[in-house]
């Protein structure tokens, strides 16, 4: 088996969507705590940030699949979890645009989720890198 080393930037964009989507999550949470309306704008600035570093990550994903001799198992699990990812964080991104309290609770439903799935994308993809997968 050979040792496969990510790509930096590929990590680097895997990696950042973890945080962003986590900080949309904190933040929602610090909302429906407070009704401090700046925590929604904070939610919606993060959330965007994490669908750049998603959306890049899946065209390294994209590649990665092609180029994979075995398309299924876990290079495309780790592809179709940053879709999954990348859909519903898209669509959390439209509930925040919303007023803020009409963005609760499903905004923040939507980012627990979105924060799940980032973390499992992550951990599949990172341990398909570190294994010699391709991903």
């Amino acid at each position: 088996m050979s040792h496969h080393v990510p790509n930096p930037i590929h990590a680097t964009l895997l990696a950042g969507t973890v945080p962003l989507f986590l900080g949309g999550l904190l933040t929602d949470i610090a909302y429906f705590q407070t009704y401090e309306i700046q925590w929604t704008n904070f939610a919606s600035w993060l959330i965007a940030g994490g669908l750049v570093f998603c959306g890049l990550a899946i065209l390294f994903a994209l590649v990665n699949l092609v180029k994979a001799t075995h398309k299924q198992g876990r290079p495309l699990i780790y592809f179709l979890l940053l879709v999954a990812t990348w859909v519903l964080g898209f669509f959390n991104a439209l509930v925040h645009a919303k007023d803020a309290w009409a963005s609760m609770p499903s905004g923040l439903v939507l980012s627990v989720i979105v924060t799940v799935l980032a973390c499992a994308a992550t951990w599949i993809g990172f341990t398909n890198l570190r294994s010699g997968g391709e991903a």
